[in-house]
This record gives C-alpha cells, structure tokens and sequence, in this order.
C-alpha cells in the first residue's frame, strides 16, 4: 500500500485551489470545475466540490468542517516562507517555531479553516528521520 493523496471537500474549489497554488508554488491540474490537484513529489493534495460528495456516499464529508486534520508541507526554509507569505494568510496559528520533535514549523489556516503546516527538521534527529522519504 502507498499514501499518495488527502482530498479536501469545499464550498469553492476556485478558491481554495487559488490559494493552495500560492502557498506551495505548485500550479493546479485540472481534472473539471469539481476537481483539482496539487501535485508535488511525495504525495498530491486533491481539491473537490462538495458535488461530488454524493459520487461516494451522500453527506459522508461536509466542506469546511475539519478540526482534526493538519495538512503538512516539507520546506526548504520556514522563515523565509514566513516572510513570503506575510501578505497571503489572514489566519496564522502560529509564527516559526522550533517544535520537541525537531522541526521547525509554522502553523496556519487556509480559507476553509483546515490546519495548514509548513515545517523543515532542523536538528539532527529530525533530518535523518526524514532522510529515507
């Protein structure tokens, strides 16, 4: 088995994928107005309308309801994509910080409300866990 994508459900595919393309650099791919992909080298994050819900089970996914869920991103620097994106969140959780784990994280929510993180290892543990990916 292989973990390749997390899709979100939304009100505004549009949107989200907009912003979704500005935080990680990543153009979309367009499947149709339902559906949409950010692709990067480990994994894909699949934007969809809440109009598809019913393709899979009616009422099984609501848009903008995760309180659960972080979607995590690999940088290179958390700083400097700090201080990139200074101007495109409205909503951050939390400024760069230096999490026990070792990785420097910066925690933020995107339109919908779903925890966004952009993290980097910084200590020597943290690198080498994230070596063999």
């Amino acid at each position: 088995m292989d973990f390749v994508s997390t899709r979100i459900i939304t009100g505004d595919v549009a949107r989200l994928v907009a912003f979704y393309e500005r935080v990680t650099g990543v153009a979309a791919t367009w499947a149709n107005d339902d559906f949409a992909e950010i692709v990067t080298p480990h994994a894909t994050l699949a934007i969809a309308s809440e109009r598809t819900v019913p393709l899979f089970a009616p009422g099984s996914a609501r848009p903008a309801a995760n309180d659960s869920v972080i979607i995590e991103f690999l940088v290179d620097d958390v700083d400097r994509v700090h201080q990139e994106l200074a101007d495109s969140i409205t909503d951050w959780v939390n400024g760069p910080a230096t999490m026990p784990w070792g990785n420097r994280s910066l925690l933020f929510r995107d339109p919908d409300g779903n925890l966004v993180n952009f993290f980097q290892p910084v200590t020597p543990a943290a690198v080498e866990r994230l070596a063999g990916r």
